[in-house]
């Protein structure tokens, strides 16, 4: 069967730091030089090629926001394409923010359509909350040992205490019951380091739970929003890891627009790959001080 994706991701973390960086690429993120003359497929494609290349060697892994692209019609899905074929050429762990929801026939046709073919990922999102039959369709692509998900658990938003943070029966919240169903479910799927192959999105902007979730459940791997613009610290996301590693820190705009701080866009990649830097040595610090 071949190493899992989740161990695979496990050593990613270890050799190049925790970061985990969004190639949600807006229009109006690029470059003016890079836009004249090109297709807007082909500038979006240039601008996430330039920042993968300057950035491989220091980051675990590359989130991809379909909505993004799926925003700008077919121009934009062949600019999603070309990325994650990109990506894949250079053997880089690639998270796909999809975050489907539905269940059955339907669930089955999104995980042929995200784990194969043209749009194909290692990982992708998955929303629960029309049940564990919005999950069981992927498990067959999990078992194979190739693909794996990471499942809405405790997010960042402020809307999470609409739902998430629920009281429910037995002094827990909704966000527990789901976190313990998807662990249950993802002992079938467990890699060499002890984590399952059914992660969890927990966002670092509730720092009050951080211990608590991150010791409860121990075999997880974290997809963790809510660093920097939505007001996550280096101190904060260090207590939703372990050991330094269960876990990548998504940043977006911060990485991708790192040019505008320094008024360098002719050094966009330069600028994108020093904050990279800068976020996963920060991480790391703050992991040790602990």
């Amino acid at each position: 069967m071949g190493k899992l994706i989740i161990d695979k991701l496990y050593e990613r973390v270890e050799e190049r730091g925790v970061v985990c960086l969004g190639l949600d690429t807006d229009a109006s993120y690029i470059p003016q030089h890079i836009l004249s003359g090109k297709s807007l497929d082909e500038a979006i494609f240039q601008f996430n090629k330039e920042i993968i290349d300057a950035t491989l060697d220091v980051v675990a892994c590359y989130k991809v926001q379909i909505a993004y692209y799926e925003a700008l019609g077919l121009a934009g899905l062949i600019a999603y394409k070309n990325t994650l074929q990109y990506l894949r050429e250079k053997d880089a762990i690639i998270i796909a923010d999809i975050k489907r929801g539905d269940i059955a026939a339907t669930a089955s046709q999104y995980a042929k359509a995200h784990f194969t073919g043209d749009f194909e990922a290692d990982f992708i999102t998955l929303s629960p909350y029309m049940g564990m039959d919005s999950i069981e369709p992927y498990m067959p692509y999990m078992e194979s040992g190739k693909k794996g998900v990471f499942v809405l658990v405790r997010t960042s938003n402020k809307g999470a205490e609409d739902f998430e943070n629920l009281d429910i029966e037995g002094g827990k919240k909704l966000y527990n019951e789901v976190a313990d169903k998807i662990t249950e479910a993802g002992q079938t799927v467990k890699g060499r380091y002890g984590y399952t192959a059914i992660g969890g999105v927990i966002g670092c902007t509730h720092v009050e739970e951080g211990k608590e979730i991150r010791n409860r459940y121990s075999n997880m791997f974290f997809l963790i929003p809510g660093y920097g613009a939505q007001g996550g610290t280096a101190k904060d996301v260090a207590l939703y890891l372990k050991n330094g590693n269960g876990g990548v820190v998504n940043s977006s705009r911060g990485i991708l627009l790192a040019y505008k701080k320094e008024n360098k866009e002719l050094e966009y990649a330069e600028c994108a790959r020093n904050e990279a830097i800068n976020m996963r040595d920060a991480i790391r610090a703050a992991v040790k001080a602990m």
